[in-house]
């Protein structure tokens, strides 16, 4: 296993070093390891909306890693339950990605799960993968808090409202716009280049901004990327595995029949 006190991937989030990371929609432990190879930043295994469960975690992280580990592994769960959460870390996420928070009190409450106690309340168990299969000891055990990423997602009017206070909570390294989620809630469904949505990403990356924090987002056009450069937006997905395969099937498909 990688050292479990390694911290530089959080240190990277924060410094505001431009990291590219790519959506695992597949739960496919091979597609996994192919997408780590290509040289992304972060993989991002989707239990929101992937086709995968907890019980496919521990193979998509041996996947990742047996591809140098380069990526980090990190994981939006299926809600944002301590259980949920804690579960992934324990398996070894680097970071957890917290969905369809409505305030910053539910952010708040959301990053006590991500950190052992005094820190937190994740629950303590020292023989977990995320905890070096046994390798810390108790008195080690806070060093940990210190590598997890915080990703809340700002995609409902309440966290828009709220985001500049998300981002000074202590423990929230990210703030992640979802563009669809966020869209619809402000009566704009799907157009993202109504004043109203540009405003929104323009009000996350002020509050990034003015607390140290990152801004990012998911994008499929990469022609979307400079712009958002631009914004202030460092941490950005530029897709999805499943995405890949419909898109490079069709051109194929396209390309031979034409």
């Amino acid at each position: 296993m990688n050292d479990p006190f390694d911290r530089s991937f959080r240190d990277r989030v924060l410094a505001g070093d431009r990291l590219f990371g790519l959506w695992l929609d597949l739960s496919s432990p091979m597609s996994a390891e192919l997408c780590a190879l290509a040289g992304y930043d972060w993989l991002m295994i989707d239990l929101e909306h992937g086709a995968g469960t907890e019980a496919d975690l521990l193979g998509m992280f041996h996947a990742v890693a047996a591809a140098g580990g380069a990526p980090a592994a990190l994981v939006r769960p299926q809600s944002g339950e301590r259980i949920r959460i804690g579960r992934a870390l324990d398996l070894g996420a680097r970071g957890i990605m917290v969905p369809r928070l409505e305030s910053a009190d539910a952010a708040r409450e959301a990053v006590t799960f991500l950190r052992y106690p005094p820190d937190g309340i994740r629950g303590v168990a020292t023989r977990v993968r995320g905890a070096g299969l046994g390798a810390v000891g108790h008195a080690q055990v806070r060093r940990l808090n210190e590598r997890v990423v915080g990703i809340i997602q700002i995609e409902s009017v309440g966290a828009l409202r709220d985001a500049e206070e998300i981002a000074a909570i202590d423990g929230v390294d990210v703030l992640f716009v979802g563009p669809a989620d966020l869209s619809h809630s402000l009566g704009i469904p799907g157009r993202f280049d109504d004043p109203t949505y540009t405003d929104a990403l323009d009000r996350v990356a002020a509050a990034c901004r003015a607390h140290g924090k990152a801004a990012g987002i998911l994008v499929y056009d990469p022609a979307a990327v400079p712009p958002l450069r631009d914004r202030g937006f460092t941490f950005v997905g530029v897709g999805a595995d499943a995405a890949l395969v419909a898109d490079g099937a069709k051109r194929l498909l396209a390309t031979v029949r034409g």
